[in-house]
């Protein structure tokens, strides 16, 4: 069994800084921390039955660092789709850049991600990618009770808590952060990683050309808080009040 791990690198929230309508170039890059669960479960789940575990990314050069991170940890392959088109890349057009990668690599039984990236939190990338394979896909993973050859068990957070579901592989999982604690690389597996080969793969390899892009028309700074009010005074005119208040705002 191989499983695969789709990895994005997104800029570090802490980091970016909003000035002339765009990001700031120097925000720091990272693995779109909901992958680092991923990461974390595909190798948990190598360790209980000891099957191989591969990262694939798209991107421009700079995201092969990411890769190299999930290396780091103890992912044994990493895919590097390359290309410099690939900013602003809508999600569908992701999702069948990826997908196409996976039939070419072959041999995935199974494909984790994060539930949505940090940048432009669409969570529709996994499903996609299922579409185009036409593979299961379940999200929202919290738990893997058992996974075998052919079928994995799980558990899937929904708002009345969880549902047990029952996949027949090959299928696609997006995983919650409260499925588990990501660890950190060890000195050797960082010593490891700098020096393993990245498999790399070009549009032109895959056979596709992604057409649809998005148009970011803007890009601008979360509005800062207005200052709160507190109502004082008699019990029933600080009700009539608050009311009042909430209707102005279409609250009620």
């Amino acid at each position: 069994m191989k499983i695969a791990v789709f990895i994005k690198q997104t800029p570090q929230v802490a980091s970016v800084q909003v000035a002339d309508k765009a990001i700031w170039p120097e925000a720091d890059l990272i693995i779109n921390p909901f992958d680092e669960y991923a990461i974390e479960e595909a190798l948990r789940i190598k360790e209980k039955i000891g099957c191989r575990t591969a990262a694939i990314t798209y991107g421009k050069a700079t995201a092969e660092s990411s890769l190299r991170d999930a290396l780091a940890l103890g992912i044994e392959e990493a895919y590097h789709i390359v290309d410099e088109q690939f900013d602003y890349l809508n999600p569908q057009q992701a999702a069948m850049v990826l997908s196409k990668a996976v039939l070419k690599i072959g041999d995935i039984d199974m494909v984790l991600t994060g539930k949505q990236a940090t940048d432009d939190d669409s969570a529709l990338v996994a499903p996609a990618v299922a579409a185009f394979l036409d593979w299961p896909q379940v999200g929202f993973i919290r738990k893997f009770e058992s996974v075998e050859q052919k079928m994995v068990i799980c558990q899937r957070t929904s708002d009345m808590g969880f549902d047990r579901i029952e996949v027949k592989l090959p299928a696609i999982f997006s995983v919650v952060k409260e499925i588990n604690e990501p660890r950190l690389p060890s000195l050797k597996g960082k010593m490891q990683a700098k020096k393993a080969s990245i498999n790399k793969m070009s549009l032109s390899d895959l056979g596709v050309t992604p057409e649809i892009r998005m148009v970011v028309k803007g890009i601008s700074p979360i509005p800062p808080r207005t200052a709160g009010e507190i109502l004082e005074g008699d019990t029933d005119v600080v009700i009539d009040t608050l009311v009042s208040k909430l209707k102005e705002h279409q609250l009620l």
